[in-house]
């Protein structure tokens, strides 16, 4: 049996009078006494079907319900003048149906299909594979796909291999908790599920398969947000005898041509090069968004002695004082600028002084205690014209730079300087190698142990570890981390004098990188890479705010796929299989109790 000759977006003027055949799922319905219209929609698009031959035909499609599974056979014809739909691709033309088969009957609908409105976020992921009926999820699917094979064909094209590496591996430092999974034949031991392939790719390339790629899936067990998942794919790439400005190159023109495969929008290269230390100083962020400025500078010297007490005591004390100037906002009025004090205090400062630049100079307390030379100095320093808004904090310098970060976001969002069609890539270079552990005397790395230091600051690695800066970059596109990446250590020696510095000894080290260490002594080649979140990308793609919207069957924010009820209960049999014992405990309860 020919279910269909034509999808249910293909036929146009060019197909009348020809017998086609369709299948589908009734969307639409309108009746109209002696015939009945209904839209047959597939994956493609829709076909507007008219029974208007017999009134036993049209009693049937009386009788169909949203959503039934039907055939139908029947011949293309014009659409009667002023029938026209032009938004549709098949709005030139309709069939009119002489045979129509029930192939299967769908119960009323938990959530409708065909509604613009959107159904509540919990009903989408409970009835996963209804949602995806709907347009907004294929067209997002669509693009994932293209996105998918535009990676395939680049890499390809310059001759990369793409290569699988394992799910079960051994547990390595990643930064988050790890999926475990139980062996069977060794009681007692267990896989990882791997947060990153990353000792698999370095082996690849001491291997010397030089160029390697793979649309990876990782698995990371840490608390969820809208651009995270427990398991979600990346970018992976590596590659021997390169540098940074190699990596750099390559993966702008990757993304230059992936831009232009699923959205058809041409992107400018090379992205902007920023300091690590000045995109913390200049945006509060290691991830800025540049599609706007507010950008924010130090003020010390000019509070310093100043006479405005609040401030001194901060400088006095260590801290430091932070200025932003807010084009064109300086006509707003107290009350509004009042308002601006709420968000600064939900993002951590104690407070926010907002100063209006005007054709009187500076206003306020600023105006009262600075002479009009000084005055013109800060403006200058800020960059602020007449009409401006200057905005002040004073705090702790690491503190209130993340607090104004966070704040430089707000007031985007408040303000709409967010241009939601521009692409604003960057990266982000040089960061420290390794950062301090909360509550605790020890230190850790920032990415990962692999990461190469500066070599001028190899030195240091003993002496003064956390004013040692890596080899290491970041791309951010809209204020959101795509990518991180770096070049590789490829010496042991070197390699265990960074695990050193973050306490794994040699004793350690051998028992859980002793792979990596030997292969390393057989000759490694200088390497680098970067890994890409592929689920980021394409939700900022596809105009969306969370990547739920761009995985066909993703997990709810506790880790739980309504759809399926994964995680579930194993029965008793296979835990003596495996010799494990499961406790329940309250978190665990809790979170279940949530989910209904």
């Amino acid at each position: 049996m020919t279910y269909r000759t034509h999808t249910c977006s293909e036929l146009n003027a060019s197909n009348v009078g020809q017998n086609i055949k369709l299948a589908g799922w009734t969307a639409r319905k309108r009746d109209l006494g002696g015939f009945i219209f209904i839209d047959l929609r597939d994956k493609y698009g829709k076909t507007q079907v008219v029974f208007d031959q017999s009134p036993e035909l049209a009693q049937t499609a009386r009788e169909l319900h949203s959503e039934d599974v039907v055939q139908i056979e029947g011949t293309v014809r014009h659409r009667p003048d002023g029938m026209v739909n032009r938004n549709m691709k098949t709005g030139e033309i309709e069939v009119t149906a002489a045979v129509i088969n029930i192939l299967s009957r769908a119960n009323h609908l938990p959530l409708e299909v065909e509604d613009e409105e959107e159904p509540g976020s919990e009903l989408r992921l409970r009835y996963r594979y209804l949602d995806l009926r709907r347009p907004r999820m294929r067209k997002n699917l669509l693009l994932r796909h293209k996105a998918l094979q535009s990676v395939r064909n680049f890499h390809t094209e310059l001759g990369f291999i793409e290569v699988e590496t394992p799910f079960l591996i051994r547990s390595t430092p990643e930064g988050a908790r790890d999926y475990i999974v139980p062996s069977r034949e060794r009681p007692g031991s267990c896989y990882s599920l791997p947060q990153s392939p990353q000792l698999y790719k370095q082996a690849l390339m001491i291997g010397g398969i030089d160029k390697y790629f793979q649309l990876a899936r990782c698995f990371r067990d840490e608390d969820l947000r809208r651009d995270r998942q427990p398991e979600f794919t990346q970018i992976d790439v590596e590659m021997s005898f390169v540098e940074e400005e190699d990596v750099f190159t390559h993966t702008e023109a990757m993304m230059q041509r992936l831009v232009k495969d699923t959205i058809g929008t041409d992107i400018q290269i090379p992205f902007p090069r920023i300091e690590y230390d000045d995109a913390i100083s200049k945006y509060g962020s290691d991830a800025p968004d540049m599609r706007y400025e507010l950008l924010i500078k130090r003020c010390d010297d000019f509070f310093s002695g100043s006479g405005f007490k609040a401030f001194e005591n901060v400088i006095n004390e260590g801290g430091g004082v932070f200025g932003i100037c807010a084009k064109g906002k300086g006509g707003l009025s107290r009350k509004e600028r009042e308002r601006l004090e709420e968000p600064a205090r939900t993002q951590g400062l104690a407070g926010l002084l907002s100063v209006p630049f005007t054709d009187k100079g500076l206003t306020g307390i600023i105006g009262k205690l600075f002479k009009e030379d000084k005055q013109t100095e800060l403006c200058k320093h800020l960059s602020a014209e007449k009409g401006d808004l200057l905005l002040f904090a004073a705090g702790k310098v690491k503190l209130t730079l993340e607090a104004l970060g966070r704040l430089r976001r707000k007031l985007a969002q408040l303000w709409d300087l967010e241009d939601k069609n521009e692409l604003a890539f960057c990266w982000v270079v040089n960061p420290p190698l390794f950062e301090p552990i909360e509550d605790s005397d020890g230190i850790t790395a920032v990415h990962h142990p692999f990461t190469a230091p500066n070599e001028e600051d190899i030195d240091k690695l003993e002496s003064d570890p956390l004013n040692v800066y890596s080899r290491a970059y970041d791309l951010v596109l809209n204020g959101i981390e795509m990518s991180t990446g770096s070049i590789r250590i490829h010496d042991p020696e070197l390699q265990q004098k960074v695990f050193k510095a973050i306490g794994i000894d040699n004793i350690e080290a051998k028992k859980r990188f002793g792979f990596l260490l030997e292969a390393l002594s057989y000759g490694a080649p200088p390497h680098a890479g970067i890994a890409l979140g592929f689920d980021r990308l394409v939700m900022l793609l596809a105009g969306e705010t969370t990547i739920r919207n761009i995985i066909a069957f993703p997990k709810t924010n506790v880790a739980s796929s309504l759809m399926d009820g994964a995680p579930a209960e194993i029965e008793p049999e296979q835990l003596r299989e495996l010799g494990l014992k499961l406790i329940r405990n309250e978190t665990a309860e809790d979170a279940e109790k949530a989910e209904k």
